[in-house]
């Protein structure tokens, strides 16, 4: 009983927008033990002390809650990688990864949720997981092009495919392979700077001074 009128008193406590964004966080806290496709409205609705039909009025369907917790989590990693403008390009390039890298060890599940998320049967929910990788693949474009190489299609292609690669070396080799830190982000600016040439052989120059670039 008292803890009926806890859940009461926080329902009269928050406003609407409070209590949704409430419920998105508990959402992704969960993607921690839980699947995407397990965080069901019976599962939430327990967790939080809310009835069925509060969820259904804020996301209208499991889909909809799934879309906000997609987003959310996805914010939570933008926010965590979001480059040093202050920094020098490789240096950026260097923090950036460094940070991401530690985002998936320290939210290894919900990064795992947000991958396979790319796969999801909704729709927008795929939709949600490429805005990140297109926003993630336009930092690696600035970063390219602050270092002179230009901006094609070809690099574009180049850099979506890496972020793409990326993600899938991060849950090995976070989830499986049990990486540290260090050895993660060597790889990763390895992989990119060995997959940026494949464009212009002459790019390897702008990525790593000591190459030389070919005559």
């Amino acid at each position: 009983m008292a803890d009926q009128r806890r859940r009461d008193e926080r329902r009269t406590r928050l406003s609407p927008d409070e209590r949704r964004a409430q419920l998105v966080a508990i959402g992704v806290q969960a993607l921690a033990d839980h699947s995407l496709e397990e965080l069901t409205i019976e599962r939430l609705s327990q967790q939080a002390g809310v009835s069925r039909g509060l969820l259904f009025y804020y996301f209208g369907s499991k889909q909809g809650f799934h879309r906000e917790v997609v987003r959310a989590a996805r914010d939570g990693l933008l926010r965590a990688t979001e480059p040093d403008l202050n920094l020098a390009p490789l240096d950026r390039l260097h923090a950036t990864l460094s940070n991401l890298v530690r985002f998936v060890h320290e939210h290894e599940d919900t990064f795992f949720s947000l991958v396979r998320g790319a796969a999801s049967g909704d729709r927008e929910v795929r939709e949600v997981v490429q805005q990140a990788r297109a926003l993630q693949m336009e930092r690696l474009r600035v970063v390219c092009e602050e270092l002179g190489i230009p901006d094609t299609a070809m690099l574009r292609m180049t850099l979506r495919s890496w972020v793409a690669f990326a993600e899938e070396a991060l849950v090995d080799g976070v989830l499986v392979s049990e990486l540290s830190p260090e050895e993660l982000v060597d790889f990763l600016e390895r992989t990119l700077f060995a997959v940026v040439p494949c464009v212009d052989p002459a790019y390897g120059a702008h990525l790593r001074p000591d190459v030389t670039s070919p005559n």
